[in-house]
């Protein structure tokens, strides 16, 4: 439920809160709230202006870099970082600005790729331009050389996220494990790049983002804090799980009937635990399958849309039944749940 100034006003006309109250109470919420992340002014520009700092550094690196050297490249990280460190622990001890505060950290986290990169370079542990990689394919392509590299940056978040404790730090984290993930099928399956794209390729990244997902439930379950630590675990695990699932050519009807319950599955885990990004591509998954089925399998069927539609309304009406008794039949359902679980979703929900 989502508390506005309007709404406390309300309170107090109904007596409620005492007047006064609404104003004191309101402030306490904005001062509590002021750092999670929304669609606010400062908000916007700390995230703009922090992915660009980022990207920068990452994505946007160009060859003239390369021309430093090693050694260049290893100085340039390592003051970069420090100085991202430094505002870190400005941001967070003197001026109490968490988000910045997380966005400087992740930076730092951010800047361990290209450290490495340049000392295997400046000590000769990198293959010469010509027959390696350059830091620039590092976001581009899939490669088990960037294991090193992946590895540090892991140890470095880990670092991080238990000196600062700040929830934007597990994006760095999670990209990498993603990365890790990618890189590693590159190296078992032969080490070449396109074997990830192999059906052995998307089957291990199914599995790791499932393994991914299951970590993130276990950070939210045991995560008693506002700070939510588990969202880019989240988004990564299902990028990994959904377009492992999604990319395989499944020639049964049989199995892509499973792939749209999983769908279906993955749009109700996400209403459990008010987690758009699972409804998100459950969602596409599942319009994916009813395209499938309108353009091959139902092609020239007249009834197709007629029942489709009985469905959609069918689901309709459910949600209507669901909402007249919200409150016993989710209670009904929490109770089948084990403790833990169950004041997840009941935390999620208050949420």
């Amino acid at each position: 439920m989502q508390i506005t100034p309007n709404l406390l006003d309300e309170a107090t006309a109904r007596g409620l809160l005492h007047e006064g109250q609404s104003a004191a109470l309101w402030a306490l919420l904005s001062e509590d709230q002021r750092d999670e992340p929304g669609f606010k002014p400062a908000h916007i520009l700390y995230c703009v202006g922090g992915l660009v700092a980022i990207g920068a550094m990452t994505l946007f690196m160009t060859l003239g870099w390369e021309r430093l050297g090693g050694g260049g490249l290893l100085g340039i990280a390592l003051a970069c970082a420090l100085a991202a460190a430094l505002a870190t622990e400005h941001l967070l001890n003197n001026k109490h600005l968490v988000l910045p505060a997380g966005i400087t950290g992740a930076l730092a986290v951010a800047l361990v790729p290209l450290a490495v990169y340049g000392a295997q370079r400046w000590l000769g542990w990198w293959p010469d331009a010509g027959g390696g990689k350059l830091y620039r394919d590092y976001h581009l392509l899939i490669d088990w050389r960037w294991l090193m590299m992946e590895l540090a940056t892991l140890a470095a978040a880990a670092v991080a996220l238990w000196r600062w404790r700040l929830p934007f730090l597990v994006m760095p984290l999670a990209v990498t494990l993603w990365y890790l993930s990618m890189d590693t099928v590159a190296l078992l399956l032969g080490g070449e790049p396109a074997m990830f794209f192999s059906d052995a390729g998307k089957r291990v990244s199914t599995a790791f983002g499932l393994c991914m997902l299951l970590f993130a439930l276990l950070v939210d379950l045991r995560s008693k804090r506002a700070l939510d630590f588990a969202f880019w675990l989240y988004v990564f695990g299902v990028i990994s799980f959904w377009g492992g699932l999604t990319s395989m050519d499944s020639n049964s009807e049989l199995g892509k009937f499973v792939y749209a319950c999983i769908n279906v599955w993955m749009i109700a885990v996400g209403a459990a635990l008010s987690r758009r990004v699972f409804a998100v591509f459950g969602g596409i998954g599942l319009a994916l399958y009813l395209g499938h089925l309108s353009h091959t399998v139902f092609r020239d069927s007249l009834l197709f849309p007629l029942a489709l539609a009985a469905i959609g309304l069918g689901v309709m009406a459910a949600g209507v039944a669901w909402q007249r008794h919200e409150a016993a039949l989710g209670a009904r359902l929490r109770a089948r749940l084990p403790a833990p679980l169950r004041e997840l979703v009941a935390r999620r929900a208050a949420g």
